[in-house]
């Protein structure tokens, strides 16, 4: 089970960080991602990390502003945001899957989910 928290309200130019912990013993094995979905829009990769965290990957939006990262001995991963948008308000989530190849994928890739965690960015 994957728990994501650390949304929240930002003013444009904030920063604010996610938490995505997962239970079990296996999460060194699972590739973790950051996904988002703002209303009415699809849901969209942000960015993506290998299993040992050696590679990430980010969605256009993100790179540059966005880091991910995890610890695999906290069975945690981790979404670092800075230079907050407007355009950044959405249900971010995270996602876990043990078999994916890359460190970026559509969302169909990911088998296992966390129930959101909402970021609202203000002007």
């Amino acid at each position: 089970q994957l728990q994501a928290s650390g949304g929240g309200l930002v003013q444009v130019g904030g920063s604010l960080g996610l938490s995505c912990a997962a239970s079990g013993r296996t999460f060194r094995d699972y590739v973790m991602a950051w996904f988002r979905q703002a209303p009415g829009k699809e849901r969209e990769f942000v960015a993506g990390i290998s299993r040992g965290g050696g590679s990430t990957e980010y969605g256009d939006s993100a790179k540059g502003r966005f880091t991910i990262s995890r610890d695999n001995a906290k069975n945690t991963a981790y979404l670092q945001m800075h230079s907050l948008r407007a355009e950044d308000t959405a249900v971010y989530y995270c996602a876990a899957d043990r078999f994916q190849r890359g460190t970026r994928g559509a969302s169909s890739e990911f088998a296992h989910w966390g129930q959101g965690t909402q970021v609202t960015v203000s002007s």
